[in-house]
C-alpha cells in the first residue's frame, strides 16, 4: 500500500496536494463548526436543550454572526499552521513564511470571512435559511477560494517565480 502511495504521490502531486488541502480543510471546518457552535450554545443555552441541539439551528443573528466570525478565524489559524507544515510542504514556503507572506495569507483569510460573515447575513437573517445549510455552502464556497488563491500567491511551486517580499 506504501508503494501505491508513493508511485501516486509522484505520479500526481498536484492531486496529492488537492487531497492533503481537502483533509486540512476537513479539520478546520470541524474547528469552525465546533468554536461556532460552542458560542452559540454559550450565548443562548435557553434555546437548546443539550450542545447537540445547537446544530439542528434556531439562533438569533447577532450571535450566529460573531460564532461564524470565531470559528472561522479559529479555523484559519489552524489552517495556516497545517498549511505550511504539511499541505504545500512541497512548494516554494520562504514567502509564505515571511512578514509579509503572513500578511497576505491574514489578508485572503480576511477577505472569505467577509464573504462567510456577509453570507451568513443575507441566507440567515434576509433569506431566512437555516444557519448551517448557509455554512455548509459558504464553506464550500470559501474553501476553493482558498485554495486558488492561496496557490496562485502564497505557495507557488518551487520552479515558479516567488513573490517579492
Amino acid at each position: 500500500m506504501k508503494n501505491f502511495l508513493n508511485r501516486m504521490t509522484a505520479k500526481h502531486p498536484k492531486l496529492y496536494e488537492i487531497f492533503k488541502f481537502l483533509v486540512i480543510g476537513g479539520f478546520s471546518t470541524i474547528i469552525d463548526f465546533l468554536v461556532m457552535g460552542t458560542i452559540m450554545y454559550l450565548w443562548e443555552p435557553h434555546l437548546y436543550s443539550n450542545f447537540l441541539r445547537v446544530f439542528l439551528g434556531g439562533g438569533s443573528t447577532l450571535p450566529v454572526v460573531i460564532a461564524t466570525c470565531a470559528g472561522f478565524l479559529a479555523a484559519v489559524a489552524f489552517s495556516y499552521i497545517f498549511s505550511v507544515l504539511f499541505v504545500f510542504s512541497a512548494c516554494d514556503t520562504k514567502f509564505a513564511k515571511s512578514k509579509s507572506g503572513i500578511f497576505v495569507f491574514t489578508l485572503l483569510a480576511a477577505v472569505g470571512l467577509g464573504i462567510h460573515a456577509l453570507g451568513m447575513y443575507i441566507g440567515f437573517d434576509l433569506l431566512g435559511i437555516n444557519e448551517w445549510f448557509v455554512k455548509i455552502f459558504l464553506t464550500l464556497v470559501v474553501l476553493a477560494y482558498n485554495f486558488i488563491t492561496r496557490k496562485k500567491l502564497l505557495f507557488r511551486n518551487k520552479k515558479e517565480e516567488p513573490l517579492e517580499e
